[in-house]
């Protein structure tokens, strides 16, 4: 595939002079499996657009910057705002269309999250089963003692760096094994079964928050093997169905069929607005309870604050925790949650101003504070504005 000059492959997608195309074409460069939307229909969005663009907020430095400057300086190539339930302001950027599925990369944990508590209310999973009772195959790692809890808060003792400006931290293994880059060298990992087989432990489970992609490829997994269904085939039951998506998403696989549910999930941006809509909601959508309320307020309200406080992305997130694969503003009066996926994916979330932000990018940097800072400063100015009506 060729696109801005260059020949665009599967370990290469990510590049600064790829993503562009690379991050809303992962269908042609990946095995992927379909999350089908269903036979029903998508029920549309109202639309009462507003001008929202000329809303300002302060920078981390003190300057004054627009919400419309924000868009055109962080790579956007989708951006949606909801405000109860209509459009009120949709902007596509680099070529992307409406209807292409754009990777979420680590906003794909948020809906493993979510689909853990449907199955948890079902009766299918215990947020206390060992990791490896459900996965006896890796009785002997890593993950041995850890239960559904550590992985949904991200509380595993792991010897892990997950640091993106790195190429030869751990999470470039993850991501080789995966088949998003070159392999670190020769004989690493190539599949994420045996890359999981290498993943070091470093206890107590339990203690500060420590933000390893491992863990949420382990949760779906978990939900797999409990299910007895793949996970774009529960996703596709249990949420996209249900919220009456409009296309259909995908999910990557590895080389060997296996599902990438730390980062692998692609989809419309109306359809990623659809999913914050559904939490804005307390997890009822056209009518159909979907989500417990009760666990949309756990993520929102429970989190551990000193847990979070100890780990690293406090220093760029202070006054934040990280319950259930979601990130709640607690010292906010409003609590919003959200998602946060490398170079810029995120559903913003502010069930008190009744407003859902949906934002797609391309930007060069993996590093989370990077694509994030000016962003979510932007949602709670958007939040603030659109309140007021």
């Amino acid at each position: 595939m060729h696109a801005q000059g260059g020949q665009v492959r599967a370990r290469n997608f990510q590049e600064p002079e790829h993503s562009k195309w690379g991050f809303h074409h992962v269908r042609n460069l990946h095995p992927t499996a379909c999350v089908w939307r269903g036979s029903e229909g998508a029920i549309p969005f109202n639309e009462a657009p507003a001008d929202l663009g000329g809303v300002t907020f302060d920078t981390a430095a003190g300057t004054s910057i627009s919400v419309a400057e924000m868009i055109a300086s962080h790579y956007t190539d989708g951006f949606l705002v909801l405000h109860r339930g209509s459009i009120v302001m949709e902007y596509y950027g680099h070529a992307m269309r409406p209807r292409d599925p754009h990777i979420l990369m680590s906003t794909t944990k948020s809906f493993a999250g979510s689909l853990a508590s449907i199955l948890i209310a079902q009766g299918v999973l215990d947020e206390s089963l060992l990791v490896t009772d459900a996965l006896p195959s890796l009785a002997d790692t890593a993950y041995r003692n850890v239960t559904v809890r550590h992985l949904l808060d991200m509380r595993v003792g792991l010897d892990f760096s997950e640091d993106y400006d790195d190429p030869n931290c751990d999470f470039a293994y993850l991501d080789a094994a995966s088949g998003w880059r070159p392999l670190v060298h020769a004989g690493a990992p190539d599949n994420l079964l045996d890359f999981m087989k290498t993943v070091r432990p470093k206890p107590p489970h339990g203690g500060k928050f420590h933000y390893v992609s491992a863990n949420s490829v382990e949760l779906g997994w978990v939900l797999e093997a409990v299910s007895g269904q793949r996970f774009a085939e529960l996703l596709s039951e249990l949420i996209w169905q249900p919220i009456r998506a409009e296309y259909d998403a995908d999910l990557v696989l590895d080389n060997c069929g296996l599902s990438q549910t730390e980062g692998g999930l692609n989809v419309s941006l109306r359809d990623l607005a659809r999913f914050g809509e559904l939490h804005r909601c307390e997890g009822s959508l056209h009518g159909r309870q979907i989500i417990a309320p009760e666990w949309i307020a756990d993520l929102r309200h429970n989190g551990d604050t000193d847990a979070w406080d100890a780990g690293k992305m406090s220093a760029s997130l202070p006054g934040h925790h990280y319950r259930s694969q979601w990130y709640t503003h607690c010292t906010h009066p409003n609590r919003p949650f959200f998602t946060l996926g490398a170079f810029g994916q995120t559903v913003y979330v502010d069930p008190v101003a009744e407003v859902v932000v949906a934002k797609l990018s391309c930007h060069p940097s993996g590093v989370q504070d990077t694509p994030f800072d000016k962003p979510l400063r932007a949602f709670h100015a958007i939040a603030d504005a659109l309140s007021q009506e």
